[in-house]
């Protein structure tokens, strides 16, 4: 039975000498190397650094990817991490300006590790998220639902991925963020970024 995962991409800092889009294709490639696809990728976003404020903007964009193998989360998780260290990743601190970041969104239905560590991470204060990390994996990502610069691309390839706990869709889930967020999210033209 093959299984999908959702990986959001996004990066903000040059790297050997690129600018963050053309990290982005080229991490894509990556991606569907690693995975061997296949893989469907979203359009590339220019969007303000997150938290506002702090660094320039960034490129986002989003894949579904389909599995193969029965390959668990955590190996997924490990193989995003070993392509982001290739293009100069360092995790120095949390929501910081990064050459490369792939977050794993989600693995088709799973809820990860259970119901009530998700809903525990999902209803973290804000203030509490920042200087907090999960001791693991948490999926569907505890955030996802919260971010345009997620799920505007995450709609290009995923509309109606219905989220395991809220039962909501992709579509639905941005939809119901407020449209200055989601005006803040704009597609690249083929020259890349202005």
């Amino acid at each position: 039975m093959e299984k999908t995962a959702l990986i959001a991409l996004g990066g903000n800092l040059p790297w050997n000498g690129q600018l963050p889009r053309q990290t982005i294709i080229e991490a894509v490639e990556a991606v569907l190397q690693a995975f061997g696809g296949p893989i469907v990728t979203s359009k590339l976003y220019r969007t303000p650094a997150f938290p506002a404020g702090s660094g320039p903007d960034y490129v986002n964009a989003a894949t579904l990817v389909t599995l193969r193998h029965n390959a668990r989360a955590e190996e997924v998780l490990v193989i995003l991490h070993e392509i982001e260290s290739r293009f100069g990743r360092e995790r120095l601190q949390r929501w910081g300006m990064r050459s490369l970041d792939l977050d794993l969104l989600a693995m088709g239905d799973l809820v990860q590790p259970d119901l009530a560590t998700w809903q525990h991470w999902h209803d973290l204060p804000p203030a509490e998220q920042i200087r907090n990390t999960p001791p693991g994996l948490i999926l569907p990502h505890p955030r996802l639902q919260d971010r345009a610069f997620v799920l505007v691309p995450l709609a290009d390839v995923a509309p109606d991925w219905r989220h395991p706990v809220l039962g909501l869709t992709v579509l639905q889930m941005r939809d119901a963020l407020p449209k200055v967020e989601l005006d803040q999210v704009v597609a690249l033209d083929s020259d890349g970024m202005s």
